[in-house]
């Protein structure tokens, strides 16, 4: 195993992470940032209010995404598994 297999092994696993985590993130962020506006303009300074809609957001993005998701991870695992003779030759 030489070190430009670790660092191709590292960048495969951080892209992947980045992958996964890109769409959770993205909805979070968006619906954070609408009801951080709705608060701005109606003057509620409640700290509460955007969790509620931020986990039924969510919810519905692990709905839409998580198949996705699960076979991309899987996908990395696979990969993973099949670079382990390599390892020791």
């Amino acid at each position: 195993m030489d070190t430009a297999m670790v660092i191709d092994l590292g960048r495969h696993a951080l892209w992947t992470a980045v992958l996964v985590c890109a769409p959770l993130l993205g909805v979070a962020l968006a619906v954070g940032l609408v009801i951080g506006i709705i608060q701005a303009a109606t003057s509620i300074n409640e700290s509460t209010l955007s969790f509620i809609p931020k986990l039924i957001a969510l919810a519905l993005a692990l709905l839409l995404f998580g198949s996705w998701q699960l076979v991309t991870l899987i996908d990395f695992t696979r990969s993973i598994f099949l670079r382990i003779p390599a390892l020791f030759s």
